[in-house]
């Protein structure tokens, strides 16, 4: 289930609430029990490394991966 950041207008505080996709925009009550909150826009890092390409780009053949660049 996704975890969604949330802001009090009224006290600041800043909080999550895991809850479904469908439910994202609705109100949220922040945990002092004020009603107007508002939902954050939270960036999302991703590590690891990406899987090769058709075009080539990983290394095992493709232009410059398999040494046609000059």
């Amino acid at each position: 289930m996704p975890r969604y950041e949330y802001r009090c207008r009224s006290c600041g505080t800043t909080f999550e609430l895991n809850r479904p996709m469908a439910e994202s925009s609705a109100p949220a009550a922040c945990p002092e029990g004020h009603d107007d909150t508002v939902k954050l826009l939270s960036a999302v890092a991703v590590g690891g490394t990406a899987a090769p390409t058709a075009g080539g780009g990983g290394g095992g053949g493709g232009c410059c991966g398999g040494g046609c660049c000059g």
